[in-house]
């Protein structure tokens, strides 16, 4: 049986839990601006998965919600690094880590785990303030306007979900997507369903590239210099170690849009890890019940940026000029949870 939003959200022993209306209308807005059912892309990795709803453990089990002595906190735990990190996070040896964090403050527990990069957020601790995708006209370059994606040249250097969803949209719009890895770190949903990975990336070409060699940067700053779209999900300090710099390609290159998907976005958070269920957390995208917040959906921070990235992609390209274009996974969290 097919799985709804609801039966994803909730106690895994007690009823499913509706969402607020503004944020199914947020959802619903999306498919009638993309020609896409909304629904199905938020829920497609759970129902190939066979996720069900965990209440304040995610769907996919890696992250759980925690009350600490101020409010609650998401604490994601996907990676061996992260669960080696505990001890050094909370300064002890941890055994239960919902009593060992339910005596620390919020702000504590997340500027500690930001220094150890691990994904843990304050629930409900960005606010919206703005729209979901801040973009900046960069003004380097006179770039005539197009009828949306039809013929660009689109290189997704992005992993997971978020930005293959982008590059998937814009493959659908009638860009050719080339998917870019890294020869010693690909895509880490290559572990995960092979259907859900072939949903995002079938019909693709793919180039691998070796990072640490002078030429492998080499070839890779000539990938991006010759895309028309630049879609990435790393940290700018990533980039920056790599001698790749955005607004330098947009001003001297090819490219007239790069899609930067990042947790926290390319401000204050730039260095922050999040993935889709802590980022969601981060911008109030919880559902509460007398026992605290509970997850919505599956990592739904994650098909949420991908969508509102996609938008803002085909909205600079028909615009024309060049567009640096900040998707924060909290930040489209929040304005999708906005009141």
């Amino acid at each position: 049986m097919a799985v709804t939003m609801s039966e994803l959200t909730g106690r895994p022993d007690g009823p499913p839990q509706p969402l607020a209306a503004g944020v199914l209308d947020t959802i619903g807005s999306l498919g009638d601006r993309l020609a896409l059912d909304p629904f199905e892309v938020i829920l497609r990795r759970a129902r190939l998965g066979g996720f069900a709803r965990n209440g304040s453990t995610s769907a996919g089990g890696a992250t759980r919600l925690l009350a600490a002595a101020d409010g609650w906190i998401a604490v994601g735990l996907a990676r061996p690094d992260d669960l080696d990190a505990v001890p050094a996070w909370l300064g002890e040896s941890v055994d239960d880590l919902a009593a060992a964090v339910r005596h620390r403050r919020v702000t504590e527990l997340v500027e500690r785990a930001v220094l150890l990069g691990l994904p843990v957020a304050g629930v409900g601790e960005v606010r919206y303030d703005h729209g979901p995708v801040v973009r900046r006209q960069t003004g380097h370059r006179a770039v005539a306007p197009t009828n949306g994606a039809e013929g660009m040249r689109v290189v997704d250097a992005s992993s997971l979900w978020a930005g293959p969803l982008c590059a998937r949209i814009l493959q659908q719009a009638g860009a050719h997507v080339t998917k870019l890895e890294s020869r010693h770190r690909p895509d880490g949903a290559r572990l995960g369903s092979p259907a859900f990975y072939d949903s995002l990336h079938s019909g693709q070409s793919e180039h691998v590239v070796e990072f640490r060699t002078t030429d492998g940067r080499r070839e890779l700053h000539e990938l991006l210099a010759a895309a028309d779209v630049v879609i990435e999900g790393s940290r700018p300090r990533a980039f920056q170690q790599l001698g790749i710099d955005a607004a330098a390609l947009l001003a001297t290159a090819r490219p007239r849009v790069w899609v930067s998907i990042t947790a926290h976005g390319r401000g204050a958070g730039a260095e922050r890890v999040g993935f889709g269920d802590d980022a969601a957390a981060a911008g109030g995208l919880v559902t509460w019940d007398d026992q605290g917040p509970c997850f919505v959906g599956d990592a739904i921070a994650d098909p949420l940026t991908g969508m509102f990235a996609a938008l803002a992609a085909l909205d600079g390209l028909r615009r024309g000029g060049t567009w640096l274009l900040d998707a924060s996974l909290a930040r489209v969290a929040a304005f999708s949870a906005r009141e």
